[in-house]
């Protein structure tokens, strides 16, 4: 095949989900291999580059000014940009304390104050890629789905722009006839999660955690309001409003807090 697409994989802070999904394609796996040129992929191929990229595929946030470095210099060799992952698209969980103020702090507990080889990397607070660089598509997850995966990527391929799911995982619970948890009094936050996992979680009565990001469309203040009738502190609320959230949480947390004022 000519004129093949350079794609390359790129991991930051994260657990490497991303390219295991990726690996795990199998078969696909091998017919994309065939129809593109894949030149970067470090959990797959030993020699791994940054040039002339049609395609590249970033998993993990970003904690260090090193990682930023990077991501600038693939946004900068990078036709398309896609964010593969919560980490990637929203901050991840590492990102949950986002905008509280006292992120050096909490780093020095763990790291302390005189670590040389992290201050030589010079960390920062964790962000998602969008906070530096334009990205162009996101796939989200935690890990992210190998179908939805294949399906991005094949229209990318094919110069044709992919679609998220617009929906809420509670989309998904109606289509399974899933009882709703929140009736049990479950802190559930499949109404502000968005679509694409197959609502996995719920299907086993345990309530969504939110690992696939918000939803385009929320009613937060609804949820809110039902989580604090059925007993749950406003600090419990948050704490699992903003566990996989990142930075669009941080402002519609913000948001809904001066509608409710």
């Amino acid at each position: 095949m000519l004129n093949k697409k350079r794609i390359g994989i790129y991991s930051f802070t994260g657990c490497s989900g991303e390219q295991l999904v990726i690996l795990e394609c199998g078969k696909y796996l091998l017919k994309l291999y065939e129809v593109v040129d894949i030149v970067g992929f470090p959990m797959a191929q030993s020699k791994n580059t940054i040039m002339d990229l049609d395609i590249a595929l970033l998993e993990g946030s970003i904690t260090t000014e090193s990682q930023l470095a990077e991501l600038k210099e693939i946004r900068d060799s990078a036709k398309t940009l896609v964010a593969l992952g919560t980490c990637a698209c929203y901050g991840g969980i590492q990102s949950m304390k986002l905008g509280e103020g006292d992120w050096k702090k909490r780093f020095q507990e763990v790291y302390g104050a005189d670590d040389k080889l992290y201050n030589k990397m010079k960390p920062m607070e964790s962000k998602p890629c969008n906070e530096f660089v334009t990205i162009d598509y996101y796939i989200p997850g935690c890990p992210m789905d190998k179908g939805q995966f294949l399906h991005t990527i094949s229209h990318i391929i094919n110069d044709t722009p992919p679609h998220l799911y617009p929906f809420p995982v509670c989309t998904e619970c109606k289509w399974k006839e899933n009882d709703c948890l929140l009736n049990r009094g479950e802190l559930c936050l499949g109404p502000l999660t968005r679509g694409g996992c197959g609502a996995v979680c719920p299907s086993h009565n345990i309530p969504c955690v939110g690992c696939w990001g918000p939803a385009e469309v929320t009613n937060m203040p609804s949820e809110y309001k039902l989580l604090l009738e059925k007993g749950y502190s406003q600090i419990e609320i948050f704490r699992n409003f903003r566990k996989f959230g990142g930075t669009p949480m941080v402002e519609k947390l913000k948001n809904m807090m001066e509608k409710l004022r």
